[in-house]
């Protein structure tokens, strides 16, 4: 073969991948072709819709984004409470958003108010609810101290608007945690112009409230079924269908079009403590495996920094008797809890993760970690349910008639369920049969306080008898034999409370304490390690537990990589 042959048969080549490139970067440079079927996607004839727009989710208000990694939980650099609860083990947890400061007093207030609008405790049927979310102001008394100013003013005055909210109960975090969730996704939805303007306002009562869950699956639903709020004012047209009789259809949003964010929730004890290591700019091997001691660099609780050095970098006990240091000099600030952002943030930018006020996160709390069955975002307490159904197949949407309210072992009264949510039932053999991952509604026992995870299982007597006289087997706590106070009401409703005196008790740990991390203005310096664990029974709260709001990430792990990619 000659040269010119040689040159030629190059060129031709060269053209032909070319031709070939162009035809594929065609074929496949339509967002709204599918790879799948070539067919159209969000066309107006009808087919499959979808945000094929959609490049990232939205940081919703409040939180900040903390980037997954691996990390070692649960290494401490000191025991001297010898609790031996804290086993290092490596976790990888994935990237989640979480609240820049605890939840404040205006910020609960806040939903007291939504609370006492749309839910009159004036009406007798309505008055629990908002007892039940109301804080215990009383936390704050003391037999041989003087603390009535914060009983009566901590909560409401001004003047402690952004200050962590106190004496807020662990089942009180998370019934805030899922009204936020709601009036989010309503504000963004009447953003969207899938909701009329202002509804989340005017239109909203006992008998018409919204609700994700239910307007994910029961879109009609909502807001009692008003479809003058239901059906928006200007709607995103992109995803309404019309058909030949000019009907409209698509007319709701779903998770398909990216606009309902995932729910607030309090974070895992995994997700919280890594968080508070702050690792996302150090680059250090031994702070990897684990030798950070603080939410900040250093191994000590004073700002090395010149403009501030010797400044305490936290809200915390420094000695007996000593809640703030010496006036004028040497002073942390505070002497109780002290203003949000009043020091400075860790790497994640995530403000008084040591100090302030110990943060209730969502696990039950157990002694060990069984990081050998899983050490992928560790977690103990799940619960799972499943919408309950009317006979017709529809979802069963719980009114004002159908409340149910809870009386918790310390005699407070909750609402398990409010107006315009859907009804929950726990799983049963349909969702569990042959699956190899769950096997039953509540997991938070397993391999740890059951017949699966004890040699020496016992009842401990714990044997009592049903309403109809009949023996049962308690269902509580075999392994962990706490003590066991009842609560029952009489015909009349009063509350009837029954003491556990018995000797045989030998545990405080059962099923009902959940995990709080964190030092607080009431704790001394050791506290002050994210590693650091204790627990308290999630019916209860202090004048030192807070909380603050997690929120899982959907889509790619890193922030940057997406925008890149994109």
């Amino acid at each position: 073969m000659d040269m010119k042959k040689v040159v030629a048969f190059k060129v031709l080549l060269v053209l032909a991948l070319t031709l070939a490139s162009t035809s594929c970067k065609k074929s496949s440079s339509s967002k709204n072709s599918s790879r799948a079927t070539g067919w159209q996607i969000n066309s107006r004839e009808g087919g499959f819709q979808y945000n094929t727009d959609f490049r990232e989710q939205e940081t919703a208000p409040g939180l900040v984004f903390i980037e997954g990694g691996t990390f070692t939980k649960g290494r401490v650099q000191d025991d001297v409470m010898h609790d031996w609860n804290n086993s290092p083990t490596q976790q990888h947890v994935q990237s989640f958003y979480m609240d820049e400061t605890e939840v404040t007093n205006a910020m609960y207030m806040e939903y007291l108010d939504w609370i006492k609008r749309v839910y009159p405790p004036a009406e007798e049927n309505f008055r629990a609810i908002y007892h039940g979310a109301l804080p215990d102001t009383l936390v704050w008394r003391n037999r041989l101290g003087f603390n009535e100013v914060m009983t009566e003013n901590y909560l409401r005055h001004p003047g402690y608007g952004e200050y962590p909210v106190v004496g807020v109960s662990w089942i009180q975090a998370v019934e805030f945690a899922n009204w936020r969730s709601d009036r989010v996704n309503e504000y963004n939805l009447e953003k969207a112009g899938y909701l009329k303007r202002d509804a989340k306002v005017t239109d909203v009562n006992a008998e018409s409230t919204f609700s994700t869950d239910t307007y994910i699956n029961a879109p009609t639903l909502t807001y009692g079924g008003n479809e003058e709020v239901i059906n928006g004012e200007k709607r995103n047209k992109r995803y309404v269908r019309t058909d030949a009789d000019g009907n409209e259809s698509n007319i709701y949003a779903t998770r398909e079009t990216g606009i309902i964010s995932p729910k607030y929730r309090l974070p895992t004890e995994t997700e919280w403590e890594y968080a508070a290591l702050g690792l996302s700019e150090i680059r250090n091997y031994n702070l990897y495996r684990g030798r950070k001691k603080y939410p900040w660099d250093g191994q000590y609780t004073r700002s090395e920094k010149r403009k501030v050095r010797g400044d305490q970098l936290a809200n915390f006990k420094q000695g007996k008797g000593d809640y703030g240091g010496i006036a004028g000099w040497s002073d942390d600030g505070a002497d109780i809890t002290n203003a949000v952002k009043s020091y400075a943030p860790n790497d994640f930018g995530l403000y008084d993760m040591a100090g302030n006020v110990a943060e209730w996160v969502a696990d039950v709390y157990r002694p060990i970690i069984d990081s050998e069955f899983n050490d992928f975002n560790y977690y103990r307490g799940n619960v799972y349910t499943k919408n309950a159904l009317n006979e017709d197949g529809t979802v069963k949407v719980v009114t004002a008639d159908d409340i149910v309210y809870d009386t918790l072992p310390n005699g407070k009264v909750i609402a398990r369920n409010l107006p315009g949510e859907i009804a929950q039932v726990p799983i049963d053999e349909n969702e569990t049969y042959l699956r190899t991952n769950f096997d039953r509604s509540d997991e938070i026992n397993f391999r740890d306080g059951d017949k699966r995870s004890s040699r020496y299982y016992e009842s401990f007597n714990d044997d009592y008898e049903g309403e109809g006289g009949e023996k049962k087997e308690s269902d509580t706590r075999k392994m962990y034999n706490s003590p066991k106070h009842r609560v029952t009401r009489d015909s009349l409703g009063n509350i009837i409370r029954e003491y556990d005196k018995g000797n045989n008790r030998t545990s405080l740990i059962n099923d009902e304490v959940r995990v709080y991390k964190g030092g607080s203005w009431k704790d001394r310096e050791y506290w002050l390690d994210p590693a650091q664990r204790r627990y308290f029974p999630q019916d209860m709260a202090t004048d030192y537990i807070g909380f603050r709001c997690a929120m899982s990430r959907v889509g790619s792990k890193s922030k940057s990589r997406n925008k890149t990619k994109n």
